[in-house]
C-alpha cells in the first residue's frame, strides 16, 4: 500500500503548489518585475522644464527598452560622475566632459551619441552684449565672465583651453585674463547675466541663444520661438574648435544584454515620431553609435586644464 499512498501524497502536493502559486499574495508578484533602470541627467537647464520632459522621455524609454526607467536630476554637473562613481545610477545623459570624467572614474562606457542639429560636434563661443561695443578677445582683459560650470564642456573647460593655448590665461587660473569669474549654473542662466550686463562676457555652446532665448510663437502660443530680438543683442569674440557631442553612457557593470537594448531603444528613437521629445529634452534629433577614441581631444582639454571633476 505504500507505493499507492506515496503517488497520491505527491499528486497532494503538486496540486497545494499550484494552489498557492496561482493564489500568492500581491507582493511575490512585484517580487518578480525586473529592476528600474536608473538615468541621470545633466542640468544644463532649469531643472524644473527639465524634470518634466525627463520624466517623458523615460517613460518612453521604458517602453522600447521593456524595463522600468527611472530618471533624476543632479544638482550639478559633477553630481552626474558622483552617481555613477558611487553606483547610485545605471545610465547618465552626459556633455562631453562628463563622459570623459564618468569614464576614467567610474568606468562609464559610451552607448550613443546625440545628434544635434544634423550635427554630432559643437563648439563653444565667448559672447559679449552688443552695447559693451566688445569687438576682441583681448578687449574682454580686466573684465567680468559668467561661466556655466567648472565641468561643462562649452561653458567652461573648452573656452579655458582655448584662452590657455593662446596664452591669455596663466597657471590655469581665469583670474590672470579676467577681473571677475561667476559660475552661473546653467547655459541659460549665464545669457541671462549677459543680457542684464551683470557681466561683460559668458561662455556657452555656438547655438545657446536660439536655445534659450525663447519666447511664445507669434502662430502658436503654445510654442516656443526663437527671442530673435534678445540674439540680435549678443554677439561672440572667439570660438573654439568643434567639440565631439556625447550623449548616453552606461556605468561599467552594467549588463551587456540591458545595454544592447539600451542601445536598440535610443535607435528607434530616431523615428520623426519622437522628434518633440527630443526637442523638448536636450534640443537634439536624435542618436548615432559612439566609440572611446572619438573624445580624445576632451581628454587632451580636461589634461591641459588639470580639470578632476571632484568636489
Amino acid at each position: 500500500m505504500r507505493p499507492a499512498r506515496s503517488r497520491v501524497m505527491r499528486v497532494a502536493i503538486a496540486f497545494l503548489l499550484t494552489v498557492i502559486v496561482l493564489w500568492s499574495p500581491p507582493w511575490r508578484t512585484l517580487a518578480l518585475q525586473p529592476t528600474p533602470l536608473r538615468l541621470v541627467l545633466t542640468p544644463s537647464q532649469s531643472p524644473t522644464s527639465l524634470q518634466e520632459s525627463g520624466e517623458e522621455f523615460a517613460r518612453v524609454l521604458t517602453q522600447l527598452v521593456g524595463t522600468p526607467v527611472k530618471v533624476y536630476i543632479a544638482s550639478d554637473y559633477a553630481g552626474v560622475i558622483e552617481a555613477l562613481r558611487s553606483q547610485n545610477v545605471d545610465l547618465a545623459f552626459v556633455h562631453p566632459v562628463g563622459y570623459v570624467l564618468a569614464s576614467r572614474e567610474a568606468g562609464c562606457r559610451i552607448i550613443a551619441k546625440d545628434i544635434w542639429h544634423g550635427k554630432t560636434s559643437f563648439t563653444a563661443r565667448l559672447w559679449v552684449h552688443q552695447e559693451s561695443h566688445i569687438q576682441s578677445l583681448e578687449e574682454l582683459r580686466g573684465r567680468t565672465i559668467a561661466f556655466v560650470d567648472p565641468a561643462s564642456s562649452s561653458g567652461y573647460i573648452y573656452p579655458m583651453d582655448m584662452l590657455i593655448k593662446r596664452g591669455m590665461i596663466k597657471n590655469r587660473d581665469p583670474k590672470t585674463f579676467f577681473k571677475e569669474v561667476l559660475f552661473a549654473g546653467s547655459h541659460d542662466a549665464a545669457l541671462l547675466a549677459l543680457l542684464s550686463r551683470n557681466v561683460d562676457a559668458t561662455a556657452s555652446f555656438d547655438t545657446a541663444p536660439q536655445q534659450y532665448l525663447k519666447v511664445p510663437c507669434h502662430a502658436d502660443a503654445t510654442k516656443q520661438c526663437p527671442d530673435e530680438a534678445r540674439i540680435r543683442q549678443l554677439s561672440y569674440v572667439a570660438e573654439t574648435e568643434p567639440i565631439p557631442e556625447a550623449g548616453i553612457c552606461g556605468r561599467a557593470d552594467l549588463d551587456p544584454v540591458v545595454a544592447r537594448k539600451v542601445f536598440e531603444a535610443l535607435m528607434a528613437l530616431n523615428a520623426p515620431a519622437y522628434r518633440p521629445l527630443l526637442a523638448m529634452l536636450y534640443d537634439i534629433d536624435g542618436f548615432a553609435p559612439a566609440a572611446y577614441a572619438e573624445y580624445n581631444s576632451v581628454r587632451d582639454a580636461v589634461d591641459l586644464i588639470g580639470f578632476t571633476g571632484r568636489k
